[in-house]
Formats: structure tokens, sequence, C-alpha cells
């Protein structure tokens, strides 16, 4: 479930804003429940590119090499607001099953 979940976790954290690998990584981890590392990043956003959902562009970095930076496009928006329509209603009927219940 995790797996399935971190892919669109990357896309939303790209919906505002084009971000590079390591941001990432940092990002995610700082949740404490979705720590990944950049052997897991970056092979899923070199999937999400050759699939369409996001673009690159390489940009001058102060502190040493250039960054790849990742962005959405229009069907990365797409993908996105797919799984979270669908994220909610799953989310929802789990919770319906896990919260305590008289007569079930």
């Amino acid at each position: 479930m995790r797996r399935g979940a971190l892919e669109h976790c990357v896309l939303a954290l790209l919906r505002d804003s084009p971000r590079y690998g390591v941001e990432l990584v940092q990002t995610l981890g700082a949740s404490g429940a979705l720590t990944t590392s950049e052997g897991t990043i970056y092979p899923l956003l070199s999937r999400l590119r050759r699939d369409g959902l996001v673009e690159t562009t390489w940009q001058e970095s102060v502190s040493g090499p250039p960054r790849r930076y990742y962005s959405l496009t229009e069907a990365g928006h797409g993908s996105l607001a797919e799984f979270t329509a669908e994220w909610t209603r799953f989310r929802d009927a789990v919770e319906g099953f896990l919260a305590p219940s008289e007569g079930r």
C-alpha cells in the first residue's frame, strides 16, 4: 500500500512547484511514515517521466553541480486528481471499518 501511495505523494509534492530528487527524499522523510532513499526516488522519477507525468529541467545550484528539477505535466495533474478522488473514497471506507461501531 505504501509503494502505491508513494508515487502519488511525490506527484502531490510537485503540484505547486518543481523540486529536485534529494529535496523530495528529505520532505518525504520528514513525514516519518514515508522515509525513503534516493535509490527508491530516482527510479520512480524516471518511470514518472517515461509515463509523461513529470518533466525535467536542469538548474544551476549555488552549492554544487546543476540539479535536475521535476515538475508535473498536464497528465501528472490529471493522474493526481484521479488518485485524490479515489484515495478519499478508499480512506473513508477503511476508516468506516476501523472505527468502533455498535452492532457490527
